[in-house]
């Protein structure tokens, strides 16, 4: 835990207590700030409590007593509307700071020259998190990761000289961290999402662009007209920037042709590394992920032996492109993290022959922005809320069954994969969709892909279907 001593001795009015919020609570208490902690479920204002956490209702508190309100992520700051709680810190004066704020404050504090690699984008940000404290940990140094991605930032060790920090940052954090300053930032991609707590797709940029505007390098992929505009105004502004594509070389940056990597100095070009063979960094996402990575750990002092070690070691993470099995030539794949269609072309661009398992909740835009990959498609497998309107994008142009559950699409999809004669036939889940119609979130989605493709081995071919 990193106790929050920046506010020792300060009234600090906390609102939402799930995860990060808790840890947050937490750190506070540790550093000596008089904290008022709530949240609209009793259940976790009760275990706050249990845990030594002060808490009190917000709803009757004075807030011209409190020096600043410490907001949960998760909970709105602007749109559709101002949580309550920010109307009342607004009307009273006081600010408004997140988790990811108070970390960059306490690092400034301890340890100001202990690295902070910060990565945000729509898709591929804790891929990219997950890669570069892989290749830090590698290479022998102290990686602290967290943020969005699993540890909440205020439970890493605390800042000393020599740890490196890679702190993955959602759209929601960066707007609560006004004074975000990493030692490297990265800005990867930009395609419509999270619109209903933003507005419009202008101010989600806009929040996006925060995180490398403060950063002493700036590493940001230029691959879509909104982060290729982020970089321009970066360099303009005169903050070092290093651009990223998978599309065009670049002539400072690092680039991606295919599975190959350079990195670009002055206009030379240098072949970095090859990623082909590496299951884990399949495709062209995964291609500008690990762009990303090297270019941040060039720049707090890596080497490229080091680097590509580790680049080749990365097992990946859950649910992202993962690998759930392989039966003879048949390959079942985990992608349950594409909850938008930007994410489902990933990983309909990386494989040749697919059998896809796609539904949900559906986002603005559905599938249609997808058409280009239909070719690869054997046969779809439509699920959840989406599937009449899905089928209907699918009508006359790709072969489909609505199957309803992961299990149903799972077990049909096997019995056309398996009889399939293509060299590498997939069954991938991508599902282009939010998890919400039928799970809590993308992880129990993936877990229950990963389930069924296990009954599924266990059954004789041709039983896949009962």
């Amino acid at each position: 835990m990193i106790p929050v001593e920046s506010f020792r001795g300060k009234r600090v009015a906390l609102f939402g207590l799930g995860g990060s919020g808790f840890a947050t609570a937490r750190a506070l208490v540790a550093g000596g700030a008089e904290v008022a902690a709530f949240d609209d479920a009793e259940s976790r204002v009760e275990a706050a409590g249990a845990a030594g956490v002060p808490t009190n209702d917000l709803r009757t508190a004075d807030w011209s007593q409190f020096d600043a309100l410490v907001l949960a992520p998760g909970v709105p700051l602007t749109h559709p509307k101002p949580h309550w709680t920010v109307e009342a810190a607004r009307a009273a004066g006081v600010e408004i700071v997140g988790d990811v704020e108070l970390f960059c404050r306490e690092r400034r504090r301890r340890a100001p020259d202990a690295s902070l690699i910060a990565v945000t984008g729509t898709n591929g940000k804790s891929t990219t998190t997950a890669l570069i404290a892989h290749i830090v940990r590698e290479a022998g140094r102290d990686a602290q990761m967290g943020g969005n991605i699993g540890t909440p930032v205020l439970d890493l060790a605390e800042p000393r000289r020599g740890r490196v920090y890679v702190v993955e940052c959602s759209s929601y954090q960066i707007d609560l961290a006004p004074t975000l300053d990493p030692t490297v930032g990265i800005h990867l991609n930009l395609s419509p999402d999270h619109l209903d707590r933003h507005g419009t797709m202008e101010n989600y940029a806009a929040i996006k662009e925060r995180l490398v505007s403060n950063a002493k390098l700036a590493v940001v992929g230029i691959d879509d007209r909104y982060s290729s505009a982020i970089a321009d105004r970066i360099e303009l502004s005169g903050t070092p920037v290093r651009r990223i594509s998978v599309r065009n070389p670049v002539s400072d940056g690092v680039y991606a042709a295919g599975q190959r990597i350079f990195v670009a100095e002055d206009g030379a070009q240098t072949l970095f590394t090859d990623l082909g063979g590496i299951d884990a960094l399949r495709g062209a996402h995964n291609a500008q992920n690990a762009a990303a990575a090297i270019a941040a750990c060039l720049a707090v002092g890596l080497d490229r032996q080091e680097i590509v070690k580790g680049l080749k070691s990365f097992p990946g993470l859950a649910h992202r492109m993962e690998i759930a099995a392989r039966e003879g030539s048949v390959m079942f794949v985990n992608d349950s993290k594409a909850t938008n269609a930007d994410a489902a072309e990933r990983a309909l661009a990386s494989f040749e022959r697919i059998f896809w398992i796609v539904g949900g909740r559906a986002k603005t835009g559905g599938i249609d922005m997808l058409s280009d990959y239909f070719p690869r498609i054997a046969k779809a497998y439509l699920i959840g809320e989406a599937a009449d309107e899905f089928s209907k994008a699918l009508e006359g142009k790709v072969e489909y069954e609505i199957a309803g559950t992961i299990d149903a699409a799972v077990a049909a999809a096997a019995r056309d994969a398996r009889a399939d004669d293509h060299r590498e036939p997939v069954v991938l889940l991508s599902p282009a969709c939010a998890s919400f119609d039928q799970f809590a979130n993308f992880e129990l989605r993936g877990a229950a892909f990963i389930e069924a493709v296990g009954r599924v081995l266990q059954k004789p071919r041709g039983q896949e279907v009962a």
